[in-house]
């Protein structure tokens, strides 16, 4: 076994050598001209993407030499077992793939600690972990994908495909790699054997079968997909139409602040409805959206949005750390350390803020404001227990903040005289999720704020209603609903929950799973109405199909009748999804036709 190893690990090192020098380069190349430790999640996301397809593209490689006829034989003539012989393989693999990325990834990380005055944090070099399990994961992907038959080999691209979507943050993201890859090297290890051909038996059958539904299931909502871009290129999908359509979804999602408020109170009741529609023309409307999808977790391994900023008038880049919880700071002529940088002095942040204009910092439920000219960081508004921010509005003499619940709107004049906290707000209930709403506007009155609330995102896939609500909040807190007005979206009920009914168990469950290891985002935070006879109608008899003709097809295959319980209860349940994979899994049991003698006993 540790022959084996060797004898691998001679065989990549020079490749593994030189993938290392070019990935020291550009990483030190990067490292000079940005800090790569205060990049947004996208450019992270584009570095996971090359460390994951480096070690896909070496499973292949490696393991595609492994399927050869003559290369087993060599093998067998070991006295070890297949499984052995694939943990000496795979720690070839994963030692070559911890000198390329890891390695290079580490020397940088200890570059930028000891030489530059940039933050480097626990969760950095924890995120070189990361890197370095993405990479296995891909590796174990491809020595998944090259070792099982060709007709199961996409199966553990399921995994690849979906963990980016995942909420996880921190240390529950480590933890949700680490069941993948532990997922996919026991599918390695299932599918290492002299019988290529032949599908993994016993509990990697479950370890192949699960994933395959799921890529099944991937691929019908890819083939809808396709469908989608061939409706987009006849010209009539409803966001790709030349003129909106009065009254939709995509008219109000695109429309002027001012055009909203007029048409939103068009069939409003209200007796100051026809004074607000002539307000609402010469008004100055703000409109925003929720601009804190995601809030920042301590500890976690990448950063919405970089978490600094700096002091123009001195020449300071203030970097969050979130091992000290503090600022520090570093000039940005002589790149010396300043100080440290803390709440009304030295205090530790209660969660870590998100730079946002104004000089304002966006915690999870705090928010301060840095002072420039007495260099202090001062709480300015506390929400309530249980809510948290996603946007604020800051323009000089008001200032709006919004929770997952409600809008706060402030006088922002004391925050120029030093104040403390800013307690006299007015408070006004959102009239939905935080998932779903896509902008607001607020006209301001002379007794308070009329806002309109559109709440029409995700609708294209059953996740919200479309509406636009408006609200009005007086100087004594009383809120009024003014009018509310529904939004044609323009898409029918099929396609608006395609991706349920071709697998309610599928959707459902990753959709339930997506969230888990990580704290309530406002981009999470949906409520999807109820779904149409119809489409409960149709994904009950795609389930009935299914369940027929998996019963059908497990009658014409070899396995075994616990094998064929399980499938038809997995077409049951599933539905097209399981019945595909099915198909994929199981092929058809040839009979051989047998001689039959004639009666003078000759063969006839």
């Amino acid at each position: 076994m540790n022959d084996l190893f060797k004898a691998e690990l001679r065989r990549f090192l020079p490749w593994a050598g030189l993938y290392a020098a070019v990935h020291q380069a550009v990483l030190m190349f990067l490292t000079r001209v940005a800090d790569l430790a205060q990049q947004p999640d996208e450019v992270y996301l584009a570095f996971a993407a090359v460390y994951a397809l480096s070690g896909l593209l070496l499973g292949l490689y490696q393991m595609g030499g492994y399927r050869r006829p003559n290369a087993w034989l060599n093998l067998l003539h070991r006295p070890l077992p297949p499984w052995r012989i694939a943990l000496a393989l795979l720690g070839a693999g994963a030692a070559l793939l911890a000198l390329a990325v890891w390695l290079p990834l580490l020397a940088t990380a200890a570059w930028q600690e000891s030489m530059t005055p940039r933050v480097l944090d626990l969760r950095h070099w924890l995120l070189c972990v990361a890197a370095l399990m993405l990479a296995l994961a891909g590796y174990a992907t491809g020595s998944a994908a090259i070792l099982l038959p060709r007709r199961a080999a996409l199966a553990p691209l399921a995994f690849l495909l979906l963990l980016p979507a995942a909420y996880a943050t921190g240390a529950g993201a480590l933890g949700l790699q680490a069941l993948v890859l532990a997922w996919l090297v026991a599918l390695v290890l299932a599918a290492f054997k002299p019988d290529v051909e032949r599908l993994p038996g016993g509990a990697g059958a479950w370890l192949l079968a699960v994933p395959m539904q799921v890529m099944m299931w991937l691929l019908l909502v890819l083939a809808g997909f396709g469908a989608e871009l061939l409706w987009i290129a006849q010209g009539t999908h409803p966001n790709n139409l030349a003129s909106a359509p009065a009254g939709s979804a995509k008219q109000a999602d695109n429309a002027e602040g001012a055009d909203l408020i007029f048409a939103g109170l068009a069939n409003s009741v209200h007796p100051d409805a026809p004074l607000w529609r002539e307000q609402a023309a010469i008004s100055d409307i703000a409109t925003f959206g929720v601009s804190i999808p995601k809030s920042p977790a301590w500890h976690e391994l990448s950063n919405r949005a970089p978490m600094e900023f700096d002091d123009e008038a001195r020449r300071i880049r203030w970097v969050f750390s979130h091992d000290l919880g503090k600022f520090v700071g570093y000039g940005l002529a002589d790149r010396q350390r300043v100080g440290e940088l803390g709440v009304d002095g030295d205090a530790r942040f209660p969660s870590p803020p998100l730079p946002v204009d104004g000089g304002l910092l966006a915690g999870r439920d705090t928010l301060h404001q840095f002072d420039a000219e007495t260099q202090r960081v001062l709480p300015r508004v506390q929400l309530p227990a249980g809510e948290f921010l996603t946007a604020v509005r800051h323009d000089g003499e008001r200032l709006v903040v919004m929770s997952q619940r409600a809008l706060y709107f402030h006088d922002a004049r004391p925050m120029q005289q030093r104040a403390g906290l800013l307690t006299d707000g007015l408070r006004m209930p959102l009239p939905g999720p935080t998932g779903n709403l896509q902008r607001v506007d607020v006209m301001e009155l002379l007794d308070g704020y009329l806002v309109s609330f559109t709440l029409t995102r995700l609708r294209h896939n059953g996740r919200g209603d479309s509406f636009q609500q408006l609200i009005k909040v007086d100087e004594a807190g009383a809120v009024t609903d003014v009018a509310r007005r529904e939004l044609a979206t323009g898409y029918g009920p099929l396609f608006t929950w395609q991706t349920w009914w071709l697998s309610p168990a599928i959707s459902s469950t990753l959709q339930g799973l997506r969230p888990m290891l990580a704290a309530p985002q406002a981009e999470a935070l949906v409520a999807p109405p109820p779904r149409p006879a119809l489409v409960i109608g149709l994904a009950l008899g795609l389930l009935l199909l299914s369940l027929a003709l998996g019963a059908w097809r497990v009658r014409r295959t070899a396995l075994s009748p616990r094998a064929r319980l399980a499938w038809c209860v997995a077409c049951a349940v599933v539905g097209l999804p399981a019945l595909m994979a099915l198909w994929r899994l199981a092929p058809a049991r040839e009979d051989l036709a047998l001689p039959v003698r004639g009666v003078a006993g000759q063969v006839s």
